[in-house]
């Protein structure tokens, strides 16, 4: 199976924690002139859900269509998949249908634009959430809280999560077995897994790179900032949301969480910072790693594959991703990112985001809850391409077939590791993103160029955070 063949069906999930959202930032900008253009005559008066085409196939929609028709049969529903190349593109489409009066009632949301969407476009759950409290036990039961919790802002929930991926570490069996290398441990350290990648290097040809990442916000240089124990920008949580906690967390699952994270000071040139860059620019100095390309890896399941690639972050997207590429259960693993001074690890989350311009919240409310139950969504994901929200849904079953053999790895990710958290995402990502692309490449041309393009990155990054969205 070719690359680009792969790339409409699941690549999108190497993608999606970590697109630009440039055009979900012109949206936000454009909110106030754009809410009026309501064109009459284009509403039919159904529940519009608007979702990344190449995610949403027609069986997909007609899972949703179809299941929520049972439920919900008085409800018009229409799935609009919109056929785009990542987030940026999507979001761009979206700005079309508002400025066109055909807005969606819902819009599904990756963590980089939940904080966008929830200061600009969206409507925040909590009078739903409080009122539906007893039915909803069940569903926060089955969700670790961290996942919540990057869907709160400022105290209010804004999405139910429905899936995630966490920047967990994927080894190419073949590659191990040619280096003579055992699949590391748990525990495993920054200092291991250099030395791994020295005896792939020694036991493999000059056109083998033993470990590859893109340049991109989810899954790039963040997941080493948060093993070294620091991140971009600063971070806290916001105060409240107790109201949520109090009601569907036991003790120990709350202590310590707060109304949703915030993102604020930049803090590019901190020393742990430069550590990071530093450590990687150090790696492709000895030719154990390329300089990161951009983009959303569209090349990487070929060269992993065929075994030309030995490590590279990736979450539980690519365990169906690898099994279309062609790759059989056992010829790959999955392990959680090394240890550093820490072994905190990101991840991303997607869920479905209420507009505030929708006349159908009672109704787009009913949507949420459909497509965050555990039979919807098992439908839903029957390949692998994503991971669950649903702690339950992660079973020896599901990964029987199609591997990997360590996938208790990719919830014990959270469980396992309570610290780990979203990548960095505060209103003005698109910018953010941006500024950490520019600078991250120039900053690992040469050891030599860390700390001036770093210089340079806090500059951009603090007049980015300056900005209103």
């Amino acid at each position: 199976m070719t690359d680009s063949h792969f790339s409409r069906r699941s690549l999108l999930r190497y993608g999606a924690y970590g697109a630009g959202a440039a055009a979900l930032a012109g949206t936000a900008a454009s909110w106030d002139r754009l809410t009026g253009a309501d064109i009459p005559g284009r509403d039919d008066g159904s529940l519009v859900v608007a979702t990344l085409g190449p995610a949403y196939g027609p069986e997909a929609i007609r899972t949703l269509t179809e299941g929520f028709k049972k439920v919900h049969p008085d409800i018009k529903l229409r799935i609009n998949a919109v056929q785009a190349t990542d987030w940026s593109d999507f979001f761009a489409k979206i700005l079309t249908q508002i400025a066109a009066g055909t807005a969606p009632d819902l819009v599904y949301v990756a963590t980089e634009g939940v904080q966008l969407f929830a200061q600009r476009l969206g409507v925040a759950l909590d009078k739903w959430v409080k009122r539906d409290a007893d039915e909803l036990r069940e569903y926060f039961a089955d969700v670790h809280p961290s996942l919540v919790e990057s869907m709160m802002y400022e105290g209010s929930l804004y999405q139910l999560p429905v899936e995630f991926n966490a920047a967990d570490i994927y080894l190419n069996s073949q590659v191990l077995k040619r280096a003579g290398a055992s699949f590391p441990a748990a525990d495993w350290t920054r200092n291991d897994f250099t030395a791994l990648l020295r005896d792939m290097k020694k036991s493999s040809g000059s056109q083998f790179t033993p470990y590859f990442w893109t340049n991109r916000l989810w899954g790039g240089v963040v997941p080493w900032l948060f093993a070294n124990g620091t991140n971009l920008l600063s971070e806290s949580k916001a105060p409240g949301g107790s109201w949520l906690w109090d009601s569907f967390y036991p003790a120990a699952d709350r202590q310590g969480r707060g109304g949703g994270y915030r993102w604020t000071t930049p803090q590019a040139t901190h020393e742990r910072v430069e550590e990071a860059y530093d450590y990687l620019a150090s790696l492709i100095q000895e030719d154990l790693c390329t300089r990161p390309e951009g983009g959303n890896g569209q090349n990487l399941i070929g060269v992993f594959s065929t075994g030309r690639v030995g490590v590279t972050p990736a979450g539980g997207f690519w365990a169906g991703g690898l099994n279309l590429a062609g790759m059989k259960n056992g010829s790959f693993d999955v392990q959680y990112f090394p240890r550093w001074r820490t072994q905190r690890m990101q991840f991303g989350a997607a869920g479905y985001a209420l507009l505030r311009t929708s006349k159908l919240q009672d109704e787009a409310w009913e949507f949420i809850k459909f497509a965050s139950r555990r039979d919807t969504l098992m439908r839903l994901f029957e390949t692998n391409q994503t991971t669950p929200a649903r702690r339950s849904m992660l079973t020896a079953d599901r990964y029987r077939e199609m591997g990997p053999s360590h996938w208790q790895v990719f919830y014990d990710t959270l469980d396992k590791f309570p610290d780990t958290g979203p990548i960095p995402a505060p209103p003005q990502v698109a910018e953010v993103e941006q500024v950490l692309l520019k600078h991250t490449g120039t900053a690992l041309a040469s050891r030599r160029s860390v700390a001036p393009a770093l210089r340079r990155m806090q500059s951009d990054l603090e007049k980015a955070m300056e900005r209103d969205v």
